[in-house]
């Protein structure tokens, strides 16, 4: 039987998983992370002995991520810059500056000759993240779909505070105030775009940017985002794979030959 490669993105929201057989994606799934990243890790095992994968001889595990520390049955653990960078890179095939939204944190990834040569994050506060557009969204009632679908047809209203707390504050100022559901959500999602924008203007951008992350999904964002750029901002369908796809890259490619734990 052929090798098989496992990568696990273990974030702050969700986990995502891969597995490649050769170069060959053979699987591939996304579970809520929920209040444990060691349960979750060990949700991950069941789910993919279930479905054909079980660990042990001829298997890698690569784990990056939030919770990567708690994947105990993992060979490695490699950054999520590193494992994002190489995700990134695989899917647009060529070098590119990864944009990735992730539930915690928002980083920028310059990447050159095929690996991560420079990063940007935001500071700690959540209000770029998708952990922001959460919160407002159950603030409105919504999902995040909903909440897209809703800010398409608003006109953004002004959402300027920086810090989460201040800015759900905004928010339910606006629904006392009687403004449209629509407009608030506007405006939310462009207080997101304006946040990653900046990020990515103090970073800078390579000619080919590519937005990975649960968030990819999600049309209206790409399409603000590269409106807000003056240039397209690429969304993979795999795009929120990219994490665990780079950590099955980097299993194939340097434990195909040799063993250990050791964070990159």
């Amino acid at each position: 039987m052929m090798d098989e490669y496992i990568g696990i993105d273990l974030g702050s929201t969700a986990a995502k998983v891969v597995v490649l057989r050769g170069k060959e994606l053979v699987e591939r799934f996304v579970l809520p992370t929920g209040w444990s990243s060691r349960r979750t890790a060990e949700e991950i095992a069941c789910r993919l002995a279930q479905s054909g994968h079980s660990l042990g001889p001829g298997r890698k595990v690569v784990a990056t991520g939030y919770g990567r520390q708690s994947v105990d049955f993992a060979d490695r653990s490699v950054t999520e810059i590193t494992c994002h960078g190489r995700g990134g890179r695989y899917l647009m095939g060529r070098d590119c500056t990864v944009v990735d939204i992730g539930g915690q944190d928002t980083k920028v990834i310059t990447v050159e000759r095929g690996t991560a040569s420079s990063f940007l994050m935001n500071d700690k506060c959540s209000a770029g993240t998708g952990k922001f557009l959460e919160i407002m969204a159950n603030r409105l009632a919504v999902d995040l779909p909903e909440l897209f679908t809703l800010a398409a047809a608003g006109k953004p209203l002004a959402i300027s505070s920086v810090c989460t707390v201040f800015a759900e504050s905004e928010v339910v100022g606006h629904i006392g105030a009687g403004a449209r559901r629509e407009d608030i959500a506007a405006g939310v999602v462009e207080s997101v775009v304006q946040k990653v924008a900046g990020l990515c203007t103090r970073h800078g951008l390579g000619q080919t940017v590519a937005l990975t992350g649960g968030l990819c999904d999600s049309s209206y964002l790409v399409e603000r985002l590269s409106q807000k750029l003056g240039r397209p901002v690429c969304a993979h369908p795999l795009g929120r794979y990219a994490g665990a796809l780079g950590a099955a890259l980097i299993a194939r490619e340097k434990l195909a030959t040799s063993e250990g734990k050791r964070d990159a």
